[in-house]
């Protein structure tokens, strides 16, 4: 599966948990909802991922977590807030380059309409 067709799987995904739950739940419900919606769609996956940061050649492990991974392949971070923020871009685009993966997707499901609180991020 291509990147192109990965991210319409997981964004059909999470379109079905949005559509089935509505906004205004905690990120934890989503986030496992998610997961469950993938898993029936065979997409392997790894669910709280610890992410160290490498200084100065140090594996520090300061609590960082990828909250849904396909390994090698894409980074799904779930957020449930108000409005997308800066910071949360920058947080996935850092992620993004800590592990090489090449794409990542930023979902947040406290929307009216979940294609608006969906964006596709690359390192």
């Amino acid at each position: 599966m291509i990147d192109d067709q990965l991210t319409e799987t997981v964004i059909n995904a999470a379109m079905d948990v949005h559509s089935h739950l509505g906004a205004g739940l905690l990120e934890s419900a989503y986030e496992q909802c998610l997961c469950h919606e993938l898993a029936l769609r065979k997409l392997p996956l790894e669910r709280q991922v610890s992410l160290p940061v490498n200084y100065k050649g140090v594996h520090l492990h300061c609590g960082y977590r990828v909250d849904i991974l396909i390994p090698e392949r894409l980074i799904i971070e779930v957020k449930a807030v108000e409005r997308l923020l800066p910071i949360h871009k920058a947080q996935i685009i850092t992620y993004l380059k800590m592990t090489g993966i090449p794409v990542g997707l930023l979902i947040n499901f406290n929307v009216a309409h979940l294609k608006n609180g969906i964006r596709r991020l690359h390192a």
